[in-house]
């Protein structure tokens, strides 16, 4: 299933999983990394729809390339999720993500309660929407540039959980400490740090997935949507 969005300069697409089960469900957000809604954000999205959320994935890259589906097994495609990443305008980013939430609140078989949850850029932006939106409740995983932004942690308002991945090699332990002094100062967060694990740790099927660290990190994720959007 597909929804389309419409925002100020144009519209684009969310790939949407949904629970067999009767409803209402919540919905979750997933964000995605550099490789577009690919086939591991959609084995992401299923996953949560077997848990009983509605799972919404915009295309984030729509104004770049609409309906990329890229793949970390490929070189080419690393170099051209770099670009992408490079260019992309994160403040429109979030405005994209807020469009999304209000979206989500209203499709029908919600409950209206909505959550937000991305990994790697999607982790950046999910801190970012956190900061600047109003869905409630967020979980980011490892977002690579939070630190650059971390005067923003004090705006956030409603629940969040963030994992954080101890030997990023995308995020050094200069920002890694940076994120963790300024959310923690934060009643509304929690930080969970994952000792000797690398970026992308809880990518399926990618080189430094960590089946024990990712399903810690995972349950955590389902205990903590479960109780922040239920009914």
């Amino acid at each position: 299933m597909t929804l389309s969005i419409q925002v100020a300069d144009g519209n684009f697409n969310c790939h949407v999983a949904r629970p067999t089960t009767p409803g209402p469900h919540p919905v979750v957000v997933v964000l995605q990394e550099i490789f577009g809604v690919n086939a591991g954000i959609r084995s992401i999205a299923s996953d949560y729809a077997a848990k009983g959320f509605i799972a919404v994935c915009p295309d984030l890259f729509w104004r770049a390339e609409p309906g990329l589906d890229m793949s970390e097994a490929k070189e080419g495609d690393w170099a051209k999720g770099f670009a992408l990443y490079s260019a992309y305008d994160r403040d429109k980013g979030v405005q994209d993500i807020a469009a999304t939430v209000a979206a989500a609140r209203t499709m029908p078989g919600t409950n209206g309660k909505v959550g937000v949850t991305g990994y790697c850029l999607g982790g950046l932006l999910t801190f970012l929407a956190a900061a600047r939106s109003d869905a409630d409740a967020f979980v980011a995983y490892y977002g690579g540039g939070t630190d650059q932004y971390v005067d923003e942690a004090a705006n956030i308002k409603r629940p969040m959980i963030y994992h954080q991945a101890n030997e990023d090699e995308y995020i050094d332990k200069a920002a890694q400490a940076k994120i963790n002094a300024a959310l923690s100062a934060n009643p509304n967060v929690q930080v969970f740090n994952y000792p000797g694990r690398n970026h992308a740790f809880a990518r399926p099927g990618g080189n430094h997935f960590h089946a024990g660290d990712a399903a810690l990190a995972n349950g955590r994720t389902d205990a903590f949507f479960t109780q922040q959007l239920a009914m």
